[in-house]
């Protein structure tokens, strides 16, 4: 009996040992892992302060419906990591008619209600569509003075931006106003854009482009019209009235990238030339799209936008689906 508690006393300590020698190894292998963690989480935290992030999109503005949501949603889910530091739309705000004023319901029913996710809560810069022509635009310029995150100052500006708050490594974003110069919106009453000064826009543009302080290193134009597309404009009369308007000016002072809706699919087109041409119209309706026989290196008629990561040396451009899966991915070098 004295031998049998002997016996069950020493396994009973070395029991007890082992499971000290196990809780040990735990924690340390716990303490390891959640170091290396950090690690990694400081790595991703340091690169993202070297990058200028943001999303590209337009073409939304209807009620929530034909996907924008859903849309909205796979947003707030990628910007959450990718933590844009803005988000450019591209304009057709708000189907079909535009704004009657800051007041109208579109507002809500169309924006403040569906983009709600707190990663989009964001700057926002906003270019005009022509769906916006057929309301008031200066109610789209005036909210900026009502929501923190909508910014249009005026129907075309610009803004210098910093990589990684490097005031040596500057990005210009250039955002016009592209709809008073195309000669079809011009036929009808319903696009209110008799008045606008086209010329003393071009004048505008190409002074900002041309006196770039010499800090600057990308310069990207966004607007509403197209220059090439694989969509059903492909050769429509507006699409070579923007190419022969603006292609000399973007070749001329060397235009990296420009950024457009107008097609509701999600392209990347490069043709000869200085300048990339990226179509990120898909916020809500989606139309067909093929890759453009000229140039074309992407072409996808799904609901979705783009993230744009900014280095010194390199662009990186994901195409997001409206489920936030990463469907294309291109690296444009600087030239």
């Amino acid at each position: 009996m004295f031998l049998y508690r002997k016996v069950s006393l020493l396994i009973i300590t070395h029991f007890c040992v082992f499971l000290q020698f196990f809780g040990c190894l735990l924690f340390t292998s716990f303490a390891f892992s959640q170091k290396e963690t950090k690690s990694e989480s400081a790595k991703v935290k340091e690169a993202q302060k070297k990058a200028l992030r943001f999303i590209v999109f337009g073409d939304w503005g209807r009620n929530g419906e034909d996907n924008q949501r859903e849309t909205s949603l796979g947003m707030g889910l990628v910007a959450k990591t990718f933590k844009p530091e803005f988000i450019a739309s591209m304009g057709d705000n708000f189907y079909p008619n535009g704004v009657r004023s800051t007041r109208d319901h579109a507002w809500l029913a169309s924006f403040e209600d569906i983009y709600t996710a707190h990663s989009l809560q964001t700057d926002w810069y906003v270019v005009l569509g022509n769906h916006d022509y057929k309301g008031n635009p200066q109610a789209e310029i005036d909210y900026s003075d009502i929501d923190r995150r909508w910014n249009m100052p005026a129907r075309y500006y610009s803004k210098i931006m910093f990589i990684g708050n490097d005031s040596t490594q500057g990005v210009l974003l250039v955002f016009i106003d592209s709809t008073p110069f195309l000669s079809e919106y011009y036929v009808t009453p319903e696009h209110h854009v008799r008045g606008q000064d086209t010329a003393a826009q071009r004048i505008w543009l190409e002074k900002t482009l041309s006196e770039a302080p010499s800090y600057v290193k990308w310069k990207f134009v966004f607007g509403h019209h197209p220059l090439w597309t694989g969509g059903g404009r492909m050769k429509a009369p507006e699409t070579m009235e923007m190419k022969n308007l603006f292609r000399p000016i973007f070749e001329k002072y060397h235009v990296n990238v420009y950024f457009c809706g107008h097609e509701h699919s999600l392209q990347y087109i490069k043709p000869e030339g200085f300048t990339h041409y990226f179509i990120s119209g898909a916020g809500s309706e989606t139309t067909p799209a093929i890759v453009h026989p000229e140039g074309g290196q992407f072409a996808k008629s799904v609901n979705g936008f783009m993230d744009i990561t900014v280095k010194d040396d390199q662009m990186e451009v994901n195409v997001i689906n409206y489920l936030g899966e990463n469907i294309y991915s291109t690296i444009i070098p600087h030239p």
